[in-house]
Parts: C-alpha cells; structure tokens; sequence
C-alpha cells in the first residue's frame, strides 16, 4: 500500500509545479521552509546566582554612565458605568 503524503510534501508539490501562479509557489515554500531549514540562534549559559546578576547589571550601569529609561505611566481609572 502506498504510503499518503504528509503535508510538508504536499507543500514542495505545489512550490515545484511550474504551473502554478509564483504568488502560491512562494507561499508554500515560506510555509515549508521552517520545516526543512535549522533556525540559527544564540543561547548563553552562566552560572551566576541572580545576586550576582543584579550586582554585575548595576555595575554596567554606573559604567555607562546614565541612569536606565523607566517607564513613568499612571493607570487610568476605569468607570464602570461607561460600558
């Protein structure tokens, strides 16, 4: 018995068929293309404690030089009668 095709071929099916319009060919490849090609990324592993963390972050700080940007927003009051 043959086996049925699984989505991912059905997909190269409609981006290698010549015959049909470029728009849907790209579009099967974009959807096709994570689950043929590795995504690239970068992970870091340290073995500081959250303390030290904090204390090398407040370190780069004061070496910047400048204060860190903070969100200054107040919450608006919501009325209850207005929905």
């Amino acid at each position: 018995m043959d086996e049925e095709p699984t989505p991912l071929d059905f997909l190269k099916a409609v981006y290698l068929n010549e015959g049909l319009p470029l728009t849907v060919r790209m579009r099967a490849a974009t959807e096709a293309a994570p689950y043929m090609h590795a995504k690239l990324g970068a992970m870091a592993i340290t073995s500081m404690s959250s303390n030290d963390f904090a204390a090398a972050l407040d370190r780069a700080i004061a070496r910047s030089g400048k204060a860190p940007l903070l969100i200054e927003a107040r919450a608006e009051p919501v009325d209850a009668d207005a929905s």
